[in-house]
This record gives structure tokens, C-alpha cells and sequence, in this order.
């Protein structure tokens, strides 16, 4: 049963991280087909980012479940868990402020730009504020990204703990 929650927990790590690591790669091929149309694949990657916050969030719940759950079960000991635990909440606020406070924000930026935020000047306030907040939102996802591979190691290092 301990193996089963561990593999529960390492899962749900992998399916965060694995997305958080290869968004970039989706993102990147969607803008630089020929011909791109920015818009469609602004549009794309805005959608896809959504589903990577939805999944990180689920994940990142189950995470924290678990191991808040794992000392009572005797898996890991109390004291081990709280460094991941405490990087679980700020990877998870972190992305509840991307999904639902910066991604908004671009999405009026863009909405006030007529729908397509590269078709006005680059010195025009919106286009400026559109990438300040596209900026931060890159920084946020390396964010979440690095203190997920943190949390990895952390747990990994409350494995060699006996409860």
C-alpha cells in the first residue's frame, strides 16, 4: 500500500512538472511554424496554459494530500514533509495567480486591442502592458518549474528518512 500512495504521489509530481517543462516547447513551435498566424497561436497557447494550470492545480492538491496525510500513515516522518508541503503552497498560489490574475489581464489587453495585440504599435500602453504581463507570467511558470524540481528533491530526501 505504501508503494501504491508513493507512486500516487510521484505521478501526480510527474504530470505537473512534465507539463510545466514541455509547455514551453509546445508554445514556441506553435509561433514559429511558416506563415503563423500569432493571433491563432496566441489563442492556442492561451487555452493550453489553461489546461497546464488545471492539471498543475489538481495535481499539486493530491500532492499535498498526500503528504499531509503520509506521517499519520507512518511513510514519512512529520518534520520531512513540511519543506515540500510549504513549496507545494507557493507553486500552487503561484499558478492560481497566473490562471486567474494575469492571464485575465492579458486577455483584456488583447480584447481592447481589437483581438490581436500584434497588430498595434509596439509602443502603444497596451501592447506595453501585454508584454510586462507576458513577461511575468514567463517568470511565474520558470517560478512554479524550479520549486517544482525542488519539491522532488526534497521528497526524494524524505525517502532516506525512517519514519
Amino acid at each position: 500500500m505504501k508503494t501504491l500512495l508513493r507512486t500516487l504521489l510521484y505521478l501526480a509530481l510527474i504530470v505537473w512538472l512534465g507539463a510545466e517543462i514541455f509547455f514551453p516547447v509546445v508554445a514556441a513551435t506553435a509561433f514559429s511554424t511558416p506563415n503563423v498566424d500569432t493571433h491563432a497561436a496566441g489563442t492556442i497557447v492561451g487555452h493550453l496554459l489553461r489546461v497546464l494550470h488545471g492539471m498543475g492545480l489538481v495535481s499539486g492538491m493530491v500532492v499535498l494530500a498526500l503528504l499531509a496525510l503520509f506521517p499519520a500513515w507512518g511513510i514519512y516522518k512529520p518534520r520531512s514533509v513540511l519543506a515540500p508541503m510549504a513549496l507545494l503552497i507557493l507553486m500552487i498560489c503561484c499558478t492560481v495567480y497566473s490562471q486567474f490574475g494575469i492571464i485575465p489581464a492579458m486577455e483584456r489587453d488583447r480584447m481592447a486591442a481589437g483581438g490581436a495585440i500584434d497588430t498595434l504599435a509596439t509602443t502603444n500602453p497596451l501592447t506595453i502592458d501585454f508584454n510586462k504581463l507576458h513577461n511575468r507570467s514567463e517568470n511565474v511558470e520558470l517560478a512554479i518549474l524550479l520549486m517544482g524540481l525542488a519539491t522532488v528533491v526534497l521528497v526524494a530526501r524524505a525517502e532516506t528518512v525512517k519514519p
